[in-house]
C-alpha cells in the first residue's frame, strides 16, 4: 500500500522519533509513506477566520498532491492532522471559501484542477485501524509489550472538533487503547486522557499550563501507568517540560518496538 504522507515541520526537528518510528513501523506493515515533492508548514493551527486563505494553501496543495495520485493523505502529528482535516472539511462545506481558494490556485504556474475536498485524510492511527486492520498488526507483532501498563494521552487536537475530526468518541475514545492491546500491552484508563495539556497557553500563562500538564501525568500515574504515549509533539514537550512523573513517548516508538523494528532505527 502506498500513501501520500505529510510529515510536518516538527517531525524534521524536535519530533524526529515520531517520524522515524512511523516509517519503520509502516515498512514492517507493508505501507510506503511517500512525501509530496514540495510541502510547507501546515500553519500550526487552524484559522477560523472566513477570509483567511494564505495560511491554508500548504494544506490544500498537499491535499491536491494526494488527490492527483489517487491516494489518501496520511499524517502522524496531531496538529498537522487537525489543520489539514479542518481545511479539507471547510472546502467541502463552505462554497465561498472553496471558490476563493481555487481562484487563488488558478493563478499559479501549472495550476491544478479545482479542488473540492476529494482527498481522504487519515491519521496514522486511523490508517492502522481502518485500512490495515488491527488483526493484521497483531500478526506482525514480534515483541509483545507484555507487562507494560500504558496510558494513552489524546489531548485536544486528535478528537476536536468532533464533528469534523470524526476519529473517535471525543469523551470516551478507544483507538489508542485498542492499539495498545493489539501490541500486547495493558491500556490504563484514566480521567485526564483527553484533557488539554495547556500547550497553547504555555507562553502566556506558564503556571496554568504546568498545572494542566501535571494533572494529566499525575492522573495516569495514580491509575497505575508505567508510561504515557501520545501522537502530539507539543503535548509531549509540555508534559516532559513540566515534570511528568512518567516517561512520555510517541505511540510510533512502541509500535516499532512491538513489531521488532525499533533497534534497526535507533541512532539514525
Amino acid at each position: 500500500m502506498k500513501v501520500t504522507y505529510f510529515p510536518g515541520c516538527t517531525l524534521r526537528t524536535k519530533a524526529k522519533e515520531l517520524d522515524r518510528y512511523a516509517h519503520a513501523a509502516c515498512n514492517a506493515l507493508g505501507v510506503e509513506l511517500v512525501e509530496p515533492d514540495t510541502w510547507q508548514c501546515c500553519g500550526g493551527v487552524f484559522s477560523y477566520a472566513k477570509d483567511e486563505i494564505a495560511s491554508k494553501l500548504p494544506s490544500v496543495r498537499a491535499l491536491i498532491d494526494a488527490r492527483d495520485k489517487n491516494e489518501p493523505l496520511v499524517t502522524v502529528c496531531s496538529a498537522c492532522h487537525n489543520v489539514i482535516k479542518q481545511t479539507n472539511h471547510q472546502i467541502k462545506t463552505d462554497a465561498d471559501f472553496a471558490f476563493r481558494m481555487n481562484n487563488y490556485l488558478a493563478q499559479e504556474k501549472d495550476a491544478p484542477a479545482p479542488y473540492n475536498g476529494e482527498t481522504k485524510v487519515l491519521h496514522l492511527l486511523e490508517l492502522i485501524r481502518d485500512e490495515i486492520g488491527f488483526d493484521k498488526v497483531a500478526e506482525k507483532v514480534q515483541k509483545p509489550l507484555t507487562g507494560k501498563k500504558i496510558a494513552a494521552y489524546y489531548g485536544c487536537l486528535l478528537l476536536r472538533p468532533s464533528k469534523t475530526m470524526q476519529m473517535d468518541d471525543p469523551e470516551n475514545p478507544k483507538i489508542i487503547e485498542d492499539l495498545i492491546r493489539v501490541l500486547g500491552g495493558e491500556p490504563v484508563i484514566y480521567p485526564a486522557r483527553n484533557e488539554c495539556c495547556g500547550g497553547y497557553i504555555a507562553l502566556e500563562d506558564a503556571e496554568s499550563a504546568k498545572k494542566r500538564s501535571n494533572s494529566i501525568s499525575d492522573s495516569a500515574a495514580a491509575h497505575g501507568a508505567d508510561m504515557i504515549i501520545t501522537a502530539c509533539p507539543l503535548c509531549r514537550y509540555n508534559l516532559i517540560k513540566n515534570g511528568s512523573k512518567l516517561p512520555v513517548v510517541y505511540f510510533t516508538e512502541l509500535l516499532a518496538e512491538a513489531l521488532g523494528v525499533k533497534e534497526d532505527n535507533d541512532g539514525e
